[in-house]
C-alpha cells in the first residue's frame, strides 16, 4: 500500500465535503431539503441562460477542434496502437457516460413531456406527441456528448502527448493558471469536481435503484420497501466494487461488453416484437423535427414569462438547463475517463466518435424504448401517462415492459441490464476518483484507493435514501456543478494553448497524423533559448561598443 502516491489535501478535502453536506442533511432533512432548493432555483433561474450559451459554445468548439490541424494529434507515440477495439471503446464510454439513466428516462420521458410540452403547447395533442417523441432525443444527443468530450481533450492531450502521468483536472488547466495549480486553488479546483461526480452518480442511483426495486418486484412478487432497496444498493455496490478492484481491462471493459449486448438484445426484441413501422417513422421524423429546430430548442429559455398575457411553462428550467447543468456535473468525470480509453486515438477520432456513439446510442434507446410507450398510450393498448400519475415512473416503466411478448423474459433481462448499467457508471467513478487522489498514474490507480471510493460513493445516496429523499442530492450536485461552468472554460483554453505551442515546434507538422515528440521539441526550444540569449549578448556588447 504506497501512500506516498496519495494526494491527502485532495483525498480528505473530497471525503471531508462529502461528509460536510450528508450529515446536516441526514440531521437536519427538511431544512437541509429547502436551502438546497432555493439554491437551485437561483441558479437555474437566473443563470439559465449560462448553461445554454456554454451547450452550444461547447457544440461549436468540438466541431472545430475536430476539423483544425488540433484534431490530426495522435493520443501517443507515432507507433502506438489503439488500446481498445472500437466496439468496446464505444461500449465504454456510453456506459460510463449514460448509465442506467438512460433506462429510467429512454422508457418514460415522452410521457412528462406529453402532458407539459414545450412552446406554449397544449398538453396530450397532436403537436404534444410530436415534440415529447423528439425532446428526449434532443436532451440526449450531441450537445450533451459535446460537453462530455470537452474535458477529455486537455486531459487526454497532457497524459498521452505531453507524458504527465496524472488525472487530474487542475493539471489540465496549467497551461492557463501555471503555478496557482500547486497551490490550494489546484486542490479547489479538483475537490469541487469530486463532490459533483459524487452527487451526479448519487443522481443516477436514486433513478436506478426504485426502477431495479420494481423489476424485483415483478419477477418475485416481493413488495417494494426500504430493506429491498438498501440491498439491491449494496449488491450494486459489490459489483462495481469488484469491477474497479480488477482493473481497466479485467473488469470495466468486461461489464461493458456485457452491457452493450444485453442493451442490444432488449433494443432488438422491443423493436421487432413491437409496432416496427411505427417506430421507425416516428424516430426518423423526430430526427428530423430536431434538426429543423435544433437552435430553436438550444436556446429557448421563456424570456417573456413574466409578461400578462404570455404562458409560463418553466420547461426551459425544469428540463434543458437541468440537463445542461447535469451533464456538466458528469462531464470532467466522462472526459477522464473518455481520455484514459483513447490511447493511440486521434483527438479527430476521439471527439467524432464519442459525439457520434453516443449520439446514436441515446437515438436507439429514446426512439426504440419510448416511441413503444407512445404507441401504447395513442392505441389505448395501456395508459402508460394514467398508471405513471397514479404509481409513479419506476412501476410505469415495468408496466410497459409487461406489454410485451415472454413479459417476464424482458423484465428480467431489462433488471439485469438496469443492475449492470448502475455498476458500470459507478466502477467508472469510483476508477476516476481514484486517479484524481493521487499525485501519478503510470498504469491504474492504487486497488485499495480504487475499492475505498467504490464504497464511498454510496454514502451519500444511502444516508439520503434513509430519510427519504434521494431528489435532495439530485439537486444539491447541480448547484455543486455550477463552478464547473468555468472550469470548463479553462479546460478548453488549456487544450488550444498547449496543443498550438507544441504543433509549431514540431517538425511533423502534416496532417493526416501529427505526431509530436515532447523530447524533440524540448531539445529544440532550448536551443532556440540559447540562440536568443547569444544574440542578446552580442546586441549588448554592440550598444557598449
Amino acid at each position: 500500500m504506497n501512500k506516498n502516491l496519495i494526494d491527502w489535501p485532495t483525498f480528505l478535502g473530497a471525503l471531508f465535503l462529502l461528509l460536510a453536506v450528508s450529515i446536516p442533511l441526514a440531521v437536519f432533512p427538511e431544512a437541509g431539503t429547502e436551502i438546497v432548493n432555493m439554491a437551485n432555483d437561483f441558479m437555474t433561474g437566473n443563470f439559465g441562460v449560462m448553461y445554454l450559451i456554454f451547450g452550444l459554445a461547447a457544440f461549436a468548439f468540438l466541431i472545430y477542434v475536430a476539423f483544425s490541424k488540433n484534431g490530426h494529434i495522435k493520443l501517443g507515440d507515432q507507433d502506438t496502437d489503439k488500446e481498445f477495439g472500437t466496439i468496446s471503446w464505444a461500449a465504454m464510454l456510453f456506459a460510463a457516460g449514460i448509465g442506467s439513466s438512460i433506462l429510467y428516462w429512454g422508457m418514460i420521458e415522452w410521457a412528462y413531456y406529453y402532458q407539459g410540452p414545450p412552446f406554449g403547447i397544449e398538453g396530450e395533442s397532436q403537436e404534444a406527441v410530436d415534440w415529447s417523441a423528439s425532446y428526449g432525443i434532443f436532451h440526449w444527443g450531441p450537445i450533451a456528448w459535446s460537453i462530455y468530450t470537452l474535458p477529455a481533450l486537455p486531459i487526454a492531450y497532457f497524459y498521452y502527448v505531453r507524458k504527465k502521468p496524472v488525472l487530474k483536472i487542475s493539471e489540465a488547466v496549467r497551461p492557463v493558471l501555471g503555478r496557482l495549480v500547486d497551490t490550494p486553488l489546484g486542490t479547489v479546483v479538483d475537490v469541487l469536481f469530486m463532490f459533483g461526480l459524487m452527487g451526479g452518480a448519487g443522481t443516477t442511483l436514486a433513478l436506478g435503484t426504485p426502477m431495479i426495486a420494481e423489476g424485483v418486484h415483478d419477477i418475485t412478487g416481493l413488495p417494494v420497501t426500504l430493506l429491498m432497496k438498501t440491498v439491491i444498493m449494496i449488491i450494486c455496490t459489490s459489483i462495481f466494487a469488484v469491477s474497479a478492484y480488477s482493473g481497466l481491462r479485467r473488469g470495466i471493459k468486461v461489464l461493458s461488453d456485457i452491457n452493450l449486448w444485453l442493451a442490444i438484445f432488449v433494443l432488438a426484441f422491443m423493436f421487432l416484437f413491437g409496432p416496427t413501422l411505427f417506430i421507425s417513422e416516428t424516430t426518423f421524423t423526430s430526427l428530423g423535427l430536431i434538426l429543423d429546430n435544433f437552435f430553436k430548442m438550444a436556446t429557448w429559455l421563456e424570456p417573456f414569462a413574466n409578461v400578462e398575457g404570455f404562458t409560463e411553462t418553466e420547461f426551459p428550467e425544469a428540463w434543458t438547463v437541468f440537463y445542461w447543468a447535469w451533464w456538466l456535473v458528469y462531464a470532467p468525470f466522462v472526459g477522464l475517463f473518455v481520455a484514459r480509453i483513447s490511447r493511440g486515438r486521434t483527438i479527430q477520432e476521439m471527439v467524432f466518435g464519442t459525439m457520434l456513439y453516443g449520439t446514436l446510442g441515446s437515438v436507439l434507446f429514446f426512439g426504440i424504448m419510448g416511441n413503444f410507450g407512445i404507441h401504447l398510450q395513442l392505441t389505448g393498448s395501456f395508459d402508460v401517462v394514467g398508471f405513471m400519475n397514479e404509481n409513479g415512473a419506476p412501476a410505469a416503466i415495468i408496466a410497459i415492459l409487461n406489454q410485451l411478448p415472454m413479459s417476464g423474459i424482458m423484465v428480467t433481462v431489462f433488471t439485469v441490464l438496469a443492475t449492470i448499467f448502475l455498476a458500470t457508471t459507478f466502477d467508472s467513478s469510483s476508477y476516476i476518483l481514484s486517479a484524481v487522489v493521487q499525485k501519478e498514474v503510470k498504469s491504474e490507480p492504487l486497488r485499495w484507493n480504487r475499492l475505498f471510493w467504490a464504497f464511498t460513493l454510496c454514502l451519500m445516496p444511502l444516508v439520503l435514501m434513509f430519510i427519504g429523499d434521494l431528489e435532495t442530492l439530485q439537486t444539491a450536485s447541480i448547484v455543486a456543478g455550477f463552478p464547473v461552468l468555468f472550469i470548463m472554460g479553462l479546460l478548453a483554453w488549456s487544450f488550444i494553448k498547449a496543443s498550438n505551442e507544441d504543433i509549431r515546434a514540431s517538425k511533423d507538422y502534416e496532417p493526416p497524423t501529427i505526431h509530436i515528440d515532447r523530447r524533440d521539441i524540448l531539445k529544440r526550444m532550448r536551443k532556440r533559448k540559447k540562440k536568443r540569449s547569444a544574440l542578446e549578448a552580442l546586441e549588448d556588447r554592440n550598444v557598449d561598443d
